[in-house]
């Protein structure tokens, strides 16, 4: 098509060829709709030897659904999360100060785009990497494969210099790993190069979408673990002096034991305890364990406590008598669906809060509402406690649940500690748990 006079065409700029009239459009012959392939991931780490990159998709040779989409990933998850408000002000680097990683390029959608696709096609030799520790550490390929490893890490401490040598161990494993069979080499005698990158929509490719997905999964699960304690250690919490000063005891308590310790066998015992512990049969036994040893921890437990609430005792509680008075908090399983509450008690039966041990109010007289009820004259809560629940079960005779409940039938006989299944009433439908707390005398004459 030829263009006016008047009309100047830049160097750098191509024509387009216009657009054929509908008179002029040859016939073509129908073609059959494509054929749609699945994709199966079947792999998170990238393949030891090369293999045929299966030809791009397109209209005419069949395209995969799940090619198609998640190709598309990077751009739909990235234009949704970054909703970049106007106004804000995004951090940057201060003019002369030296440029920092996290704020060297500024935040745009494009450019993050860009980075997470390239991000994709290159993360795979990390993952690899991390199924790799996961097989060793958790006893995935054997015991062979993982007591390989302890040995070597055994002999590394026995002769630490050898870590020096690291790096050379690392490149000549890496160079027996890739060392080409006979059917992998070419005519000259040399193997194909590996792979840069992922091929865009390809299993590699799908595997570290995959990968990524579930890292961010498993590193948010980490941090919602981790930060309920954070506040602790910020000053955020009265438990912070305590643990700086418990921290200090203990560093100026360890000083001159640290010339003491062999420093070859605590390695060990370090590096080695993580195998000990994520071997399949300590998997299987830990549970029983701590099932086993659950009384005894809620007794160390409830000791703990009891010497925390002495140390803040007033003089003038601490010279006064104490004593330790009881509720019972009493509770049915009941209602669609089944549940445990106050409101299925039946009429007739003991209330939702009791003083008698045996479950009846009528103890000494007096009513019980939610933890309250009149003490004799003369006596008072002490000030710096609160209602705890008894976590032991001593009172019960066979013990209680973590969290202080004892189970009973439909009326209120056979104690026992395991919950009964909430679709059903055979191990038992009621439940009971003793609260305590310490009150003092005030005076003399009572």
């Amino acid at each position: 098509m030829s263009l006016p006079d008047y009309i100047e065409v830049p160097p750098y700029a191509t024509l387009l060829p216009s657009a054929p009239s509908p008179k002029a459009t040859p016939k073509t012959e129908k073609k059959a709709p494509p054929t749609l392939q699945s994709t199966t991931v079947t792999s998170s780490f990238p393949p030891t030897s090369p293999t045929s990159e299966s030809p791009p998709t397109s209209p005419t040779s069949g395209f995969s659904p799940g090619r198609s989409v998640f190709s598309n990933v990077p751009g739909v998850l990235l234009n949704s999360a970054l909703q970049i408000p106007a106004g804000v002000q995004l951090p940057a680097n201060p003019k002369g100060s030296v440029s920092l990683l996290s704020t060297r390029d500024p935040l745009s959608v494009p450019i993050t785009t860009t980075n997470f696709r390239r991000f994709i096609s290159k993360v795979g030799p990390v993952f690899w990497i991390q199924d790799r520790v996961e097989e060793i550490v958790f006893w995935r390929k054997g015991t062979k494969f993982t007591a390989t490893f302890m040995v070597i890490y055994a002999f590394l401490c026995y002769y630490p210099r050898l870590l020096l040598l690291l790096p050379n161990a690392v490149l000549i494993a890496t160079l027996a790993a890739t060392y080409p069979s006979g059917d992998d080499r070419s005519p000259d005698g040399l193997a194909p190069p590996p792979k840069a990158n992922a091929r865009e929509g390809s299993a590699e490719w799908l595997a570290n979408i995959q990968g990524i997905q579930n890292l961010m999964g498993a590193f948010a699960d980490l941090y919602d673990a981790v930060f309920p304690y954070v506040p602790h250690l910020t000053h955020s919490t009265p438990y912070t002096p305590h643990i700086l000063t418990f921290v200090l005891i203990l560093t100026l308590a360890t000083l001159p034991l640290l010339p003491l310790i062999p420093l070859r066998p605590f390695f060990l015992v370090i590096g080695l305890a993580p195998f000990a512990l994520t071997h399949p049969l300590t998997i299987h036994a830990l549970p029983h364990l701590i099932r086993a040893s659950a009384p005894f921890l809620r007794r160390l437990r409830a000791r703990i406590d009891r010497i925390v609430d002495d140390d803040k005792l007033d003089d003038t509680i601490w010279t006064a008598p104490l004593r330790e008075v009881e509720l019972f908090e009493n509770e049915r399983l009941g209602g669609d669906p089944p549940s445990w509450a106050k409101s299925n008690l039946k009429q007739g039966e003991r209330v939702a809060w009791t003083r008698g041990r045996d479950g009846w109010s009528a103890l000494n007289g007096g009513d019980v509402r939610n933890l309250t009820f009149e003490l004799d004259p003369g006596w008072a809560f002490v000030e710096t406690e609160d209602w705890r629940a008894d976590t032991e079960g001593g009172w019960s005779g066979v013990g209680a649940d973590d969290h202080g409940w004892v189970y009973t039938n439909d009326v209120w006989l056979e104690p026992h500690v395991e919950q009964p299944d909430m679709g059903g009433v055979s191990k038992g439908a009621t439940r009971r748990r003793r609260w305590t707390r310490r009150i003092y005398m005030t005076s003399k004459t009572v």
